[in-house]
């Protein structure tokens, strides 16, 4: 157990499902009291007690929609009444939708800058001068399409390069202050998140074909147990993704 993690504070967004999901068991089982944040709250009651019941860490459930800024300052107020504090914040929720440019509604391109961009913007904003104080973690849950193209998605991509350069660019202005700044690029990972046709990834790729949520979630986890150094950047493959890519 990481004595970083045990008895920390650890926020989750789009903690319901998925990688989110699979990093609030990680991070309990560390220790961490576990904040879970999404829109679906019988989903994260239900994980909270488990987490609760499994490493007898406590929990905070916090219903929030990253798209709304009165959303987000109240998850951090609320995280810090309760646990006086925050060690690290795991900006996580994000979708995607549409694929074509051309027939890529306004309505959709909003969605996806709202929740990709804007979202990890109040949570990043909210929580610094919290995180500041514990000398903790930001991670940020970017993608592969945020270091390459993705044809598919050319929108989903650009709000997954901001992530990106937000967070860098977030460490050179705030890693003197003993923050650490991670960035956590998965490719395919068998989760709800949907294809641009409205497939699960879960539903289009077998086992063998993409990573597991679990495998994300234990690079969060090391990421975010680091004590004085800090995890710049970790990229999380199926192992034949670049063959498949580039040949």
């Amino acid at each position: 157990m990481s004595d970083t993690l045990e008895q920390g504070t650890a926020i989750v967004t789009g903690a319901s499902s998925g990688i989110g999901a699979a990093t609030c068991r990680e991070l309990g089982a560390e220790g961490a009291n576990v904040v879970l944040a999404a829109r679906s709250e019988d989903r994260l009651t239900s994980l909270a007690d488990e987490l609760e019941a499994a490493h007898g860490v406590e929990t905070l459930v916090v219903p929030t929609n990253v798209r709304e800024e009165d959303d987000v300052d109240a998850l951090i107020d609320e995280t810090v009444a309760t646990f006086g504090g925050i060690d690290v914040l795991v900006n996580n929720a994000g979708l995607s939708r549409g694929s074509e440019v051309e027939s890529l509604s306004t309505e959709e391109y909003e969605t996806i800058q709202e929740t990709n961009v804007d979202g990890v913007f109040y949570a990043s904003r909210a929580a610094i001068p919290h995180v500041r104080k514990r000398e903790g973690h930001l991670i940020f849950v970017a993608s592969f399409a945020g270091r390459h193209p993705r044809p598919a998605n050319p929108v989903y991509a650009a709000s997954k390069w901001w992530v990106r350069g937000f967070a860098k660019s977030l460490a050179a202005q705030i890693g003197d202050d003993d923050v650490g700044i991670t960035i956590v690029n998965p490719a395919e990972v068998r989760s709800e998140f949907e294809t641009p046709d409205g497939e699960t990834f879960a539903e289009r790729f077998d086992e063998d074909e993409a990573s597991a949520p679990e495998e994300v979630a234990d690079a969060i986890r090391f990421a975010a147990s680091q004590d004085h150094s800090s995890v710049s950047e970790l990229d999380i493959n199926r192992r034949g993704k670049f063959a498949d890519t580039f040949h």
